[in-house]
């Protein structure tokens, strides 16, 4: 320690022009390393578990496993990605009144569209600045209803049958945001939000598959209050019985579904109970334009992932989340890691780790951009292009089960699927009544 301690001191001592000159050389073999990795990979390629290496430095640990398991990759040339007209317009009105609070951790100011749109990766909050654009971001803003979506339980494998343990199938997964508002009235801020504090409303409701949870469904609140928690509740069928949620069972995946509602959509914990540190920004393999909707069921892995799909280079923030003991001590993770799309400002993928440190889930997400959900849609369709999530998987690399959601589902009666800012659900619809009532 004494000797790094006197080289560090001796670099100090160095002239201006030799320590520009240094960091000059270290940017350049960044780029340059960065470059060797892209020559690895380019438009046509097929990445299957037999040349997996190709890919080894341009995707998650977990994404990796998820390859060399059978995951096959369509290399496309990288695309553009613009945010929705409205949003781009409240970014810039608003953006510019927007700061940390005094403990660095909440957001003050805030009325619309992203908080930080200039990311100064020299930034000592450069980790919580992202995160706040996570929460606001322009993927979602209004209200948004996903209607009829199903997903499977498997244990996926390099060339495994697709042996279906569950299948689920879900009525709606809907969301209602009280703040940052830019496309359906009230715009920017539900008046409702100085009554209750409440950021967003969110429900899950009602399970249609598997029989045994017929008609379950769970309701979540988040508040801007930094201190408080989230507000949960769960209607269980069998029992008939409304129960209120212990909020650190959000961050865990409790049930066969490997899903937890901390991710249901990237990274969705509440941002003040989490310490950041950013790890950096690279050139890495995402999807931002599928080409299939419903996705394709990956033949190659048992049916762990969707597959081939159309991955692309695409330019991310890199991003450590560490849970705060002292306020969610019973995380089951150690940290996650969020690989942030920084054009799209959307997670392709996470990592989590356990308490050992050890890669435990990997999260992965397929988004297309188009002016619709499914080529034939006849309702959600738009003057603008949007991102839309057309498939998602959680996996357990520590054990292989995987649960992959298809959005919308291969055998559900709702093609569109998905209405965003559309006012499809207004903030009667996250209700325990509204969920009782729901269920078949």
């Amino acid at each position: 320690m004494e000797h790094f301690g006197k080289d560090v001191r001796r670099e100090r001592e160095w002239p201006a022009s030799a320590r520009m000159a240094l960091a000059v050389v270290a940017a350049l073999t960044f780029i340059a390393i960065a470059a060797a990795a892209r020559a690895e990979v380019k438009p046509g390629d097929l990445i299957t578990p037999a040349n997996a290496s190709k890919v080894k430095d341009l995707v998650s640990p977990g994404v990796y496993y998820k390859v060399v398991n059978g995951m096959e990759m369509k290399i496309i040339p990288s695309g553009e990605i613009d945010w929705p007209p409205p949003y781009k317009d409240a970014t810039e009105k608003y953006s510019a009144q927007v700061r940390l609070s005094r403990d660095n951790r909440s957001l003050v100011g805030y009325v619309a569209g992203q908080p930080f749109p200039l990311i100064d990766t020299n930034d000592p909050q450069v980790a919580t600045k992202i995160m706040w654009n996570n929460v606001f971001r322009p993927l979602l803003t209004d209200d948004y209803d996903l209607r009829f979506y199903d997903c499977e339980s498997v244990y996926g494998g390099r060339n495994k049958p697709n042996n279906v343990i569950q299948y689920y199938q879900i009525g709606h997964y809907a969301g209602y945001d009280l703040v940052g508002r830019t496309e359906v009235e009230p715009m920017p801020i539900d008046p409702d939000f100085k009554k209750t504090n409440r950021l967003w409303l969110f429900a899950l409701y009602p399970v249609l598959s598997p029989q045994a949870e017929r008609g379950n469904g769970i309701i979540r609140y988040r508040y801007q209050e930094p201190t408080r928690g989230d507000d949960d509740w769960s209607w269980t069928a069998g029992t008939r019985r409304v129960r209120r949620l212990n909020e650190a069972i959000e961050s865990t995946a409790t049930s066969a579904q490997t899903w937890n509602p901390d991710h249901y959509s990237g990274f969705n914990a509440k941002t003040e109970e989490y310490n950041y540190k950013f790890l950096g920004e690279r050139e890495m393999l995402g999807v931002a334009h599928a080409e299939h909707s419903p996705e394709l069921k990956c033949s190659t892995d048992g049916g762990a992932s969707a597959c081939p799909e159309a991955w692309e280079m695409r330019h991310m923030y890199i991003v450590e989340a560490a849970p705060r003991r002292e306020l969610i001590s019973q995380a089951l993770q150690s940290k996650t890691v969020i690989y942030m799309d920084s054009e799209m400002w959307y997670q392709p993928y996470i990592d989590e780790y356990d308490q050992r440190g050890q890669l435990w889930l990997n999260h992965i997400w397929w988004t297309t951009y188009r002016d619709r959900p499914v080529p034939d849609a006849r309702v959600a369709i738009y003057p603008f292009k949007r991102e839309f999530e057309v498939g998602a998987v959680a996996t357990d690399v520590q054990s292989g089960f995987a649960t992959m959601c298809y959005l919308p589902g291969l055998q559900t009666p709702e093609r569109e699927c998905w209405y965003i800012n559309m006012g499809a659900v207004d903030k009667d619809f996250f209700t325990t009544d509204a969920m009782v009532k729901a269920a078949p």
